[in-house]
């Protein structure tokens, strides 16, 4: 069965989502769970983007081992040298340049006529083949490039020594027929084509991605480059778990399989999902809430007596448990310990103390705690954001008729409580004038979202927001089955977070004096 190399781009093309920003820390944790997951290639950043991107890059190149690590670089010598510095210390270290080709790039983006976009090509890859034995080169928009100059662009590539040539479908715009008829045509025309591995990388504008990587499968693409989630710009990349799951699903037809750690596909979604802030749709395909759920009578009466009359993957497959052990107030640490390594994690005894206190503290408030409320209790007890403010009280008082106002009390640097009284437009806007009045600080706020991270009239409502101060932006998210706990959790993360990013920017503007 023939193998496909998966190419994770979550970490550059996956962070350019909106309103997603990675800091180091969050990009290394995501790495090592790539890594978990079996991924063949990675590319991290873009070094050339920003020094801190470079650094990001830089701290993946050294953080995982068994991972080709890669870095994109436009055509420029600059960004070359760029990604030369982020990849020291990277075990198996890759560049991705890449460079447009259809007419409507030449014309309105790079103003070139095709002999210099050929030129310009050309120069860059003999570049950075001085410096790299792996590369990568990507014409982008292939998806609307003319077929002669198409195949005269992979050839030259061919020639000055590439060894993977990606065809990506950059805006989404092909179905899946005319992108697979692309790499049948140039598996058929290109000269030596076979001395490289050549590469689909596709956009889910008109809902297509999957099927289109899929299609290039079928006519010899030898790698699929995606993001978990099919996180991405605009309406996002291929989701590298839907690829992952037809192929082994349907491996009588497709003939090809890659060969990731499917049982972690799970986790990795989840901590894709957190870190980034995007919530995966309960309808999403392999990783949704809603993936193995099943409500219709009908649809119930076909799984009791056979569970493949609809259901075409099990959950076991990608991580996910069907026990539903419940755990309540009664529960014991015994019982708590055992169910968190049934979920994958094995804690200190600190560690193990804190997050029992918190699960107690939860379970006075449910009747039933899930696994979904232990994941999400653990995974905000375990982030490690140092507290400059923490929430002790908070009271709020509304009415249809009457002005909603907050009374926060807030633990901050000072011995002594801080405490404030605020009006708003609603309870959540009274609450944030409010600690904005206790902390002093002028902070805007980008985005807020709300979901409940599990099921029933008493489940646990997660609330995110994205807090910005100048150039300086980061994401909050707090958890408590009350929605207006959770509000003003979230706000002072993503303040405490935002204070200790100002403290780099600071250190960074005293050290360029």
């Amino acid at each position: 069965m023939r193998k496909i190399y998966v190419f994770d781009t979550t970490l550059r093309d996956g962070e350019q989502s909106p309103g997603v920003n990675l800091n180091t820390r969050e990009k290394v944790e995501i790495a090592y769970q790539l890594e978990k997951l079996g991924i063949d290639r990675m590319e991290a950043g873009f070094p050339a983007a920003s020094p801190g991107d470079l650094a990001a890059v830089n701290a993946v190149a050294r953080a995982v081992k068994n991972v080709t690590l890669i870095g994109l670089s436009r055509s420029r010598e600059s960004d070359i040298d760029a990604v030369r510095e982020a990849l020291q210390g990277a075990q198996d270290p890759c560049i991705h340049l890449f460079l447009a080709t259809s007419p409507i790039h030449r014309q309105h983006k790079l103003r070139m006529e095709k002999a210099q976009v050929l030129e310009t090509a050309q120069a860059a890859i003999r570049y950075a083949k001085k410096y790299f034995s792996k590369l990568e080169f990507s014409l982008e928009d292939a998806g609307r490039t003319e077929r002669d100059f198409m195949a005269e662009m992979v050839a030259m590539a061919i020639r000055e020594g590439a060894n993977v040539v990606n065809i990506p479908d950059t805006v989404g715009y092909l179905n899946p027929s005319e992108y697979g008829a692309i790499f049948k045509f140039l598996k058929d025309t290109v000269p030596d084509i076979e001395k490289v591995q050549l590469s689909a990388h596709c956009h889910n504008d008109l809902g297509m991605a999957t099927a289109n990587t899929l299609a290039a499968i079928q006519n010899g693409a030898d790698q699929i480059e995606g993001t978990i989630n099919g996180i991405g710009e605009r309406a996002g990349n291929t989701a590298i778990e839907e690829v992952a799951l037809a192929l082994e699903t349907r491996s009588e037809f497709f003939d090809a399989k890659t060969s990731l750690v499917l049982s972690e596909i799970s986790r990795t979604s989840r901590l894709v999902s957190r870190l980034t802030g995007m919530v995966v749709p309960g309808n999403k395909a392999i990783v949704g809430a809603n993936a193995f759920a099943h409500e219709s009578g009908i649809h119930q009466d076909g799984m009791l007596k056979e569970k493949t009359t609809y259901e075409i993957m099990t959950p076991e497959t990608i991580g996910l448990k069907e026990s539903k052990l419940v755990l309540g107030k009664h529960s014991g640490r015994h019982a708590f310990r055992d169910k968190l390594r049934d979920l994958g994690y094995d804690l200190l005894e600190e560690e193990l103390n804190a997050a029992f206190t918190k699960f107690k503290d939860l379970a006075d408030k449910k009747k039933e705690v899930s696994d979904e409320d232990i994941l999400a209790l653990l995974e905000e007890k375990l982030l490690d954001t140092p507290e400059v403010f923490s929430l002790q009280t908070i009271y709020v008082t509304y009415g249809n008729e009457a002005t909603p106002s907050a009374t926060i009390t807030i633990k901050g640097p000072e011995p002594q409580p801080i405490v404030a009284v605020a009006e708003g437009n609603g309870s959540v806007d009274a609450i944030y004038n409010a600690i904005d009045q206790a902390t002093r600080e002028e902070v805007t706020l980008g985005d807020y979202s709300i979901k409940a991270v599990s099921r029933g009239k008493d489940a646990q409502g997660e609330v995110h927001v994205v807090l910005s101060q100048g150039e300086v932006a980061a994401q909050g998210r707090g958890l408590s089955t009350d929605i207006l706990e959770a509000s003003a959790r979230a706000y002072l993360n993503a303040l405490n977070k935002l204070l200790e990013k100002r403290k780099t920017y600071t250190k960074r503007d005293h050290a360029n004096l």
